[in-house]
């Protein structure tokens, strides 16, 4: 595994625009038909005919990651304001002064000690199913490997609670607007729509990920020997023990930030619902939100520019991972060949069953989410094919988008993923010892997201 090293980011995905330039000059030119229903233009899968195909030359791929960019200008901006807005917020300390509050709180009651996997993996899933908490939970692997270790766990309970429930909650996620929110408005729906069914999904992938842990921590507590990682953390426990002496609580204003993110959050979801807010509205709410925090936080004007500037610099990267994606998509479309793509895919994905469509679409998303790590990227490149795909087959968009998210559960285990790597690379934790202990849960998470695209295909979840 050391040997092996799949190319950048970058490079793979100039090599996909490359490819379907080369592809412009391979494939035929085709079109479906589309006709309005309830307001929305749907493709007629009986309609397609080949047609005249316009092949994209070297200049037309190399113009192609400018156009993807001035086209999801949209997109973009708002993700680089979204990371800047919880860039402040984490400057202010109040998530980690909330983390340090309730791991104190353990040594004064048994209570808290019982409860603490399911508060913990709750609040770090709810992070990630809302604000979309990914890599901002690696610095938390610095806390909760001592902590582990001091209540008798060991380095893997230390790592899942915040890196495992952060990606359960980003896969499942019900108003993430890195995956959710891009994704459905590149399939043309309501940004944050169908919430009430991801909610139960949530709910249920996040119970299931704290019962699996509690029985697993609760195996070492009485055997810590049977630990994957029980002579790691005997040299661990001799260097470091989680240090609180210096925290005195949270402050004022650590509890009025919280307080102004959980109604930002409110403000959201009611906007969303009642008024139909969409990526402009939503990213002007998160600006306010970086203000008032900034301001309650007591973080001087230079403070709150520079980690606003560095949220949104930190995610540069994802800006221009949804511009390549997008060329992609102007590059077959100039061509006329993604309805000839369209036509192509459908026999893998089609069923006799759209339950099964759904599933074979989670599938490929999970195959495509080995290489392409970014949920925002991944969106932006495969929901343009997979949303007219779903309509061909008999899948909702809905459900298609659900299928994408589901994806993103092999991201705990993949060895391409840098955030896999960097969190078990800060925890001292070897990729095969971890990926060996993963695929129980892996087992599980594929057997849940199977089963949780059943009820949106009876139903025709809109």
């Amino acid at each position: 595994m050391k040997k092996f090293k799949l190319p950048n980011t970058f490079v793979l995905l100039f090599a996909i625009l490359a490819l379907i330039a080369l592809a412009t000059w391979l494939v035929p030119g085709g079109k479906y038909d589309t006709h309005l229903v309830n307001g929305k233009q749907l493709i007629d899968p009986a309609s397609f005919h080949y047609i005249e195909s316009k092949p994209q030359g070297l200049a037309a791929l190399m113009m192609a990651p400018i156009k993807g960019f001035a086209e999801a200008a949209l997109i973009i901006g708002f993700v680089l304001i979204v990371g800047g807005a919880f860039a402040v917020l984490q400057k202010t300390e109040a998530i980690d002064a909330l983390i340090k509050s309730i791991a104190r709180a353990h040594s004064h009651s048994r209570f808290v000690r019982a409860a603490l996997i399911p508060v913990f993996v709750t609040m770090f899933s709810l992070g990630g199913a809302t604000f979309g908490m990914n890599e901002e939970a690696i610095p938390f692997i610095l806390i909760f490997v001592p902590l582990a270790l001091a209540l008798g766990y060991d380095s893997v309970v230390g790592v899942s609670i915040p890196f495992v429930g952060s990606q359960v909650g980003f896969s499942a996620a019900f108003l993430n607007p890195f995956n959710v929110g891009i994704a459905q408005g590149i399939a043309g729906l309501p940004v944050f729509s169908g919430m009430a069914y991801r909610i139960i999904v949530w709910v249920i992938a996040t119970a299931v990920t704290i019962v699996f842990l509690m029985w697993y921590a609760a195996r070492i507590k009485r055997h810590p020997e049977k630990s994957p990682t029980w002579m790691l953390d005997c040299e661990k426990r001799k260097e470091s023990q989680l240090d609180l002496s210096g925290f005195t609580g949270m402050t004022v204003q650590h509890r009025l930030v919280l307080w102004i993110f959980v109604a930002t959050l409110g403000t959201m979801v009611f906007g969303v619902v009642q008024f139909g807010w969409y990526i402009e509205q939503i990213a002007a709410l998160f600006l306010t939100m970086a203000i008032l925090v900034g301001i309650v936080g007591r973080l001087g004007t230079d403070e709150m520019v520079a980690s606003f500037l560095q949220g949104a610099r930190d995610l540069v990267t994802t800006a221009l991972v949804i511009a390549l994606a997008r060329g992609t998509m102007i590059l077959a479309r100039d061509a006329n060949i993604i309805d000839s793509m369209l036509h192509g895919l459908m026999p893998l994905v089609q069923s006799s069953s759209p339950v099964f469509a759904a599933q074979k679409m989670f599938l490929i998303q999970s195959v495509i989410n080995f290489f392409i790590h970014s949920g925002t990227g991944q969106a932006a490149l495969t929901m343009p094919i997979m949303a007219p795909l779903a309509d061909l087959v008999g899948v909702t968009r809905q459900t298609a988008i659900l299928a994408y998210q589901f994806g993103e559960f092999t991201t705990p285990m993949i060895p391409t993923s840098g955030i896999t790597v960097g969190v078990l690379a800060l925890a001292r934790i070897p990729w095969l010892t971890w990926a060996r202990w993963m695929v129980p849960l892996q087992l599980i998470y594929l057997a849940l997201a199977l089963l949780l695209l059943i009820p949106p295909c009876l139903m025709q979840w809109q």
